[in-house]
């Protein structure tokens, strides 16, 4: 199966991080959470370490670096966020949402019994204090920018495998909470089977933007194809991660107003398609609308770097409602 991005995506066409960058111990650089916080870009990134040469992981921690103008980076001297102990094994995959002041970072964490999610709030990036962490399994959550009347609302997926066949279907729901530590009114927003480019699994990606015809929200769809062999540093690497692209209602993000038929960003370049640990992956993370209605998309390539594409808001818009 061949992929290929929508025409309003304009790639930067090298990465704008990688391990080179870090200057302490890192090997894969990805899935970062992106936001404009006090004037300047922040991003969290995702730091898988090791040794990149000899494909080896030792383990994961999450970095932290500053822009000024959300292409080049300035990288700070440590991690500024690693969550360990004896039931916890790491906390990886970073978003970022800024509401009322305050920087909320929703993470994946791993545990011995079960994937779970968790939501942290900072204002400094050094002090983190941990709201929620949902009950296994759950990941890739992604909080609004505003309450939506009057709750917290995020977008998130859990993981249903004996209810779903037994098998990857998984699909992306919503959930509400009055003070961001109890999460309900659970619903779903899109089953996997709406997305006509994902045969296996979908979830959000980065965290909604607002716009005046609804929320516009990317999602990571999955296409599996058990014909694939060696793509990346495994023996085997079956499947394709492509990004898509939808709209939300603005008083019921459950409630989907258009969906993009084909992907958004599909890997093409060579750091996406032929290089890295896992190839033919994309994985947006960050997404921010600038006031001259650029929208830039950060995303991780090959599990292996971190990448920025823009296109037009109303140009994005157009794909969901056409």
């Amino acid at each position: 199966m061949n992929f290929v991005s929508s025409s309003v995506i304009k790639k930067l066409e090298r990465p704008v991080l990688t391990y080179r960058d870090i200057p302490y111990n890192a090997a894969l650089i990805f899935n970062a959470g992106v936001a404009k916080y006090n004037g300047r870009y922040v991003m969290m990134f995702r730091n898988d370490y090791g040794d990149y040469e000899k494909q080896r992981l030792d383990g994961t921690n999450i970095g932290l670096a500053f822009s000024d103008d959300g292409i080049n980076w300035d990288v700070s001297d440590k991690p500024c966020f690693k969550l360990e102990d004896e039931e916890i094994s790491r906390a990886y995959d970073p978003r970022l949402t800024v509401i009322d002041g305050v920087c909320y970072v929703c993470f994946a964490i791993d545990t011995k019994h079960g994937l779970r999610g968790g939501i942290a709030s900072t204002t400094d990036f050094e002090n983190f204090d941990i709201k929620t962490m949902t009950l296994p399994d759950n990941r890739n959550m992604v909080l609004f920018p505003e309450k939506i009347n009057g709750l917290y609302t995020r977008l998130e997926r859990p993981m249903p495998v004996y209810s779903r066949g037994g098998i990857d279907r998984f699909d992306i729901w919503m959930s509400q909470s009055p003070d961001m530590r109890f999460w309900g009114n659970s619903r779903l927003v899109m089953g996997v089977e709406n997305v006509p480019f994902a045969n296996d699994k979908i979830g959000p990606a980065a965290p909604p933007i607002k716009t005046e015809k609804g929320w516009l929200t990317t999602f990571h769809s999955v296409y599996l194809d058990p014909e694939r062999g060696k793509h990346g540093w495994e023996d085997r690497w079956q499947k394709i991660y492509t990004a898509g692209i939808a709209l939300l209602d603005l008083d019921d993000p459950s409630k989907v107003i258009g969906i993009y038929d084909k992907p958004l960003i599909a890997a093409e370049l060579p750091f996406e398609k032929d290089e890295g640990f896992r190839t033919d992956v994309i994985f947006p993370g960050g997404m921010i609308l600038e006031d001259s209605g650029e929208v830039k998309i950060y995303y991780g390539a090959a599990d292996t770097v971190e990448c920025l594409a823009t296109a037009d808001v109303n140009d994005l818009i157009g794909l969901c409602l056409n």
